[in-house]
């Protein structure tokens, strides 16, 4: 099992760049050279002192070496622990919980425990906030957070730290199967409540805000899935004209505004051969609260 010492070498930075990945997919080569452009050190890997890394879970899995992954962000962890904050994917997930889908690659035991000591210890969590400025906060969880979640299971946080506390604060309870609710891509049947580990973008996450009777309180981002086939540029989803998308294709981020509120997705797509172009979202003047 690799270190995950909670032992620091700095003080976190109180304001600075917060640069957050969408899913890496077993991929550590695209992670190792997004870190070095964002001022990592390429031998440690040891991150600058106003660079905060959130990366939204998704971390394994289809890329080829989904150990090599996991042992970049264990190393930052240990080093620099309030600088990396790790959260939950559904494929994470698959190894916390009884497997409920089936996938060909299993990691192996070491990591695996990995896994189970960053859950337990809480230092792999489900969800985070950031504050931007300008009285904007921002909600990041792996598949965002729909609104029937928010109104029904974590009782409509006003605020995105309100609401990422009131998620991680699920786990280790007696009702922490919540936290794993299934939506469509589970199950085949479109959930607006569907959890923050497995909802759908086109279908579930953005769906449930636009036919919501309350604006959203906060904006969000996610990984998981998103509105467009970055390759063949087919769109999923129908949010109506009225609903704003944009799309940056190189950095392969897409933003959807619902009532002045934005939701932006960050996964990348990463198959069995990475993006070839793609990068992480970076707030310049943010910090994590």
């Amino acid at each position: 099992m690799w270190c995950t010492s909670w032992v620091t070498t700095q003080q976190p930075p109180q304001r600075g760049r917060v640069a957050l990945f969408g899913d890496i997919g077993g991929h550590p080569e695209q992670l190792r050279k997004a870190l070095i452009e964002l001022g990592a050190d390429p031998v440690t890997m040891l991150l600058p002192a106003d660079l905060t890394v959130i990366q939204v879970g998704d971390l394994i899995h289809r890329g080829p070496d989904s150990p090599g992954a996991l042992r970049i962000a264990a190393s930052v962890m240990a080093a620099q622990p309030r600088q990396w904050i790790q959260l939950a994917g559904n494929h994470e997930a698959r190894y916390l919980t009884p497997p409920k889908f089936h996938w060909p690659e299993r990691l192996p035991d070491a990591d695996v425990e990995t896994l189970f000591d960053w859950w337990l210890t809480r230092r792999m969590r489900v969800a985070a906030a950031v504050d931007v400025g300008a009285d904007v906060d921002f909600l990041v969880t792996h598949a965002g957070l729909t609104e029937g979640f928010w109104r029904h299971f974590v009782g409509m946080p006003d605020n995105a730290l309100a609401a990422a506390k009131a998620l991680n604060s699920l786990v280790g309870r007696v009702h922490e199967n919540w936290v794993y609710r299934p939506g469509v891509m589970l199950t085949g049947e479109v959930d607006l409540a569907a959890g923050p580990l497995w909802a759908s973008a086109p279908d579930e996450l953005l769906p449930s805000w636009l036919r919501s009777s309350a604006a959203a309180p906060f904006h969000q981002v996610h990984g998981h899935s998103g509105t467009i086939d970055w390759v063949t540029g087919r769109r999923y989803g129908h949010l109506g004209a009225e609903v704003i998308t944009s799309e940056n294709i190189e950095r392969r981020h897409a933003t959807t505004v619902i009532e002045a509120r934005s939701i932006i997705g960050i996964d990348p797509g990463h198959g069995r051969r990475p993006a070839q172009t793609w990068a992480p979202l970076v707030f310049q003047d943010a910090r994590v609260l």
